[in-house]
């Protein structure tokens, strides 16, 4: 289950009133930020981008891969551990915009995660440290530390103890 805050809306759907829920100034400021961020091959200057203008918590050597698009409205509910990798054209959400309500919910991202390219990260999860997401994935619920998982819906492919016994299979035998 992915933990999120609802707020209910009455009249229009819960996007028209958008600017009752973020700052208009908040949200062009930070799309400005992201579009740079998403073109720059500088990967330090991109993590320093998103730490100091989107209030964004990202770890030491994390790498934001070309076209990553973090949260636009509510950036500052984004944390990525240590040594992550997030892969090309990923998004990373930290709200929906439903109907008749709007949800928020933080996203953790932990340390050495790898994320494949199209993958999409909805509020509320956690992804935990050392786990694989597959490319163009749709993660909407929370995947465990060192798990494999991929799929749209996700699913968990190999569980930790699952992937440390193919890599020790592996090691034995590498020519399999």
């Amino acid at each position: 289950m992915r933990r999120t805050e609802r707020y209910r809306v009455d009249q229009s759907n819960s996007l028209w009133r958008i600017y009752k829920t973020v700052s208009f100034w908040k949200v062009a400021k930070n799309f400005i930020i992201i579009q740079l961020a998403r073109y720059t091959p500088f990967l330090n200057l991109k993590n320093i981008m998103y730490r100091l203008f989107l209030r964004m918590k990202v770890g030491k050597e994390t790498a934001f891969a070309l076209m990553v698009v973090p949260d636009v409205m509510f950036p500052e509910k984004i944390t990525v551990g240590n040594n992550s990798i997030i892969g090309y054209n990923t998004t990373i959400l930290a709200h929906e915009y439903l109907i008749d309500e709007y949800r928020l919910g933080d996203v953790v991202i932990g340390d050495n995660v790898m994320i494949g390219a199209n993958t999409t990260i909805l509020p509320g999860v956690t992804i935990g440290d050392g786990a694989i997401i597959s490319a163009a994935t749709l993660v909407h619920k929370d995947v465990p530390s060192g798990a494999f998982a991929g799929g749209n819906p996700m699913r968990i492919i190999y569980t930790k103890a699952e992937m440390e016994q193919r890599n020790e299979q592996n090691r034995i035998n590498p020519s399999q």
